[in-house]
């Protein structure tokens, strides 16, 4: 059982930084965040597995997002952030086999922490 719990949303301005961060009890393969806006699929933002903790992200979003883990304790260090980046972000733990980037891999999920950019 893996728990997690998340901290450090909140409303920015375009072109603002933001840094959630995210409380993991137990053993994980992989960790994730994902992001959620209204009427739309939830999407993979970055991952992060293996020990030599290897990361991935969609191509639109590297070189503003960045994620790492130590000592259990994951985060997203979001820079140049954009309206279009508004969405709940959520925290997630895969401890069984599956891509890391494929939503359905993760079984655990903490409770979203809102991201507002406004223009």
């Amino acid at each position: 059982q893996v728990q997690l719990q998340e901290s450090g949303g909140g409303s920015v301005q375009s072109g603002g930084s933001l840094k959630l961060s995210c409380a993991a009890s137990g053993d994980t393969r992989c960790m994730a965040w994902f992001r959620q806006a209204p009427g739309k699929e939830r999407e993979m933002v970055a991952t992060i597995y293996g020990n030599n903790r290897l990361t991935l992200s969609p191509s639109a979003l590297r070189g503003r997002f960045t994620i790492a883990l130590e000592n259990n304790r994951l985060t997203l260090q979001m820079n140049s952030l954009r309206p279009a980046d508004t969405a709940m972000y959520y925290c997630a733990a895969a401890t069984t086999g599956g891509g890391c980037t494929r939503v359905d891999t993760y079984t655990f999920w903490g409770q979203g922490t809102q991201v507002t950019v406004s223009s």
